[in-house]
């Protein structure tokens, strides 16, 4: 009786270690990497302004965990020179994912702390994300930044990116990872909802009108709460559409 007692509690304690060793029980965490258009902001309850990364949480179930790393004013350089990236390596685990969306800070030629060449430098910290994380054991998935609410005079919406997208593309096609080219669908959603409608997808408040900003606002790159809903809608309909294994945890 004593040794099988004895063999039942060295197959638990097996067991066990197994679990922990293969990550049966593991919740899977999305790191998000950018900029402001994604990041948390302070004070969510009274700021209108919010990262459509700060609200994708709503769209899981309890098995994922988002870990929003994005902070306000950061390029692909700037994230990695100040140890951001590095901060994140020590904690990413096999099956996680990492979501990865620069470009509207690697814009900056007056700022040589943030700027980089779209098909050098940029492409490079791109290449650096997507295999660090390969080598993890974990899944890289590759973003076109956001659209700005950039109309001309004859109501067209006028890109303010540059290469930036389409260099993204390109490494996503060359190292064959996930590729959610956020740049045209939220070109689509600025369109749809037209010239005055797209306002309330971002900050654009008279004075007076919002106790956050009593001076007023009117910013055409940031998000309200409604645009990074919006944003992070299209987002999980992306996720659906290429099947990816993240669609599973999306609540019904």
């Amino acid at each position: 009786m004593k040794n099988l007692i004895n063999f039942k509690l060295v197959l638990f304690v097996f067991l066990t270690v197994c679990v922990l060793q293969n990550g049966w029980t593991q919740e899977i965490t999305i790191y998000c990497i950018g900029d402001s258009t994604m990041s948390d902001k302070e004070n969510p309850n009274e700021n209108p302004e919010h990262g459509w990364a700060q609200v994708l949480h709503e769209f899981f179930n309890e098995k994922i965990t988002i870990d929003n790393r994005a902070v306000n004013g950061r390029s692909s350089r700037s994230f990695i020179t100040e140890g951001r990236w590095d901060s994140i390596l020590l904690t990413l685990r096999k099956k996680d994912y990492v979501f990865i969306q620069f470009g509207h800070n690697d814009q900056k030629f007056k700022d040589s702390s943030r700027y980089t060449n779209p098909h050098t430098a940029y492409r490079h910290n791109l290449i650096k994300f997507v295999k660090e994380t390969l080598e993890k054991g974990a899944r890289p998935v590759l973003f076109s930044s956001i659209a700005r609410r950039n109309f001309n005079e004859f109501g067209t919406l006028v890109d303010t990116h540059g290469e930036y997208p389409l260099e993204t593309r390109l490494v996503a096609n060359a190292l064959e990872v996930p590729f959610i080219d956020l740049q045209y669908l939220t070109e689509m959603m600025e369109i749809s909802h037209g010239i005055e409608g797209s306002k309330a997808l971002h900050l654009h408040f008279e004075p007076n009108k919002h106790p956050y900003y009593p001076n007023g606002k009117s910013d055409n790159t940031h998000l309200s709460r409604k645009g990074a809903l919006t944003i992070s809608s299209l987002v999980v309909e992306a996720i659906n559409e290429q099947k990816l294994p993240l669609a599973k945890y999306l609540k019904k």
